[in-house]
């Protein structure tokens, strides 16, 4: 699929800062001329924000790891087909909170499940499509989940356990060394402005005005 516009994830742990940053990310964009959705995942229509709810919601029975990796990837092919490549086929700007990064991190990752399973998926789901530029928000585990101590009830993927984490942050990190022409790593454990500032940069640098 050939697009206009551009597609920029924004990946990360638990505390990462990506709401930040996409929000400054989000008026970047628009002083530099950019027509700029911001969406997120699991959600961005109607039905993904309620397979969403299923998947995080501790009110919910909680799903075994194949259907919660089956559940993120119907969410995304709603995602896709009714906000995604409609907005970049109209040459709008894209920014997501998550994507399929996220999967092969935390389903992968931390749950374990099979690469070729999730590959597999991948490419049913959105194989001509990849984004244009994923920006990993980086920090130590620890540290993530300092600050989110204080935002109130967890949902069911923020209770999970340090170790659990630690193997999300892997293979993110994992995930970014295989694809270094898409994925930048920011150090996300500096405060605000000089995570900012390393963003800004790579915005500068890559994404066309």
């Amino acid at each position: 699929m050939k697009h206009s516009g551009w597609f920029i994830t924004f990946e990360g742990g638990e505390g990462a800062g990506k709401s930040t940053m996409i929000e400054r990310a989000y008026q970047w964009l628009i002083d530099h001329g950019h027509e700029v959705v911001t969406t997120r995942e699991p959600g961005g229509t109607v039905l993904a924000e309620q397979i969403r709810a299923i998947v995080l919601d501790q009110g919910n029975s909680a799903p075994c790891a194949t259907a919660e990796l089956l559940l993120v990837f119907a969410a995304r092919a709603q995602h896709l087909a009714e906000l995604i490549r409609p907005a970049l086929a109209q040459g709008l700007t894209v920014l997501c909170d998550r994507f399929t990064d996220a999967t092969w991190a935390y389903q992968g990752g931390g749950r374990g499940m099979p690469e070729e399973l999730i590959a597999t998926l991948e490419q049913a789901v959105h194989g001509d499509l990849q984004p244009d530029l994923t920006l990993l928000l980086d920090l130590p585990v620890p540290l993530g989940l300092e600050r989110i101590s204080g935002r109130g009830k967890a949902d069911r993927i923020e209770q999970e356990s340090v170790a659990f984490f630690d193997r999300v942050r892997q293979a993110y990190l994992r995930r970014a060394a295989s694809a270094p022409e898409r994925c930048v790593v920011i150090d996300a454990s500096v405060d605000e402005q000089a995570v900012w500032q390393q963003l800004e940069r790579i915005l500068q640098q890559r994404v066309s005005q």
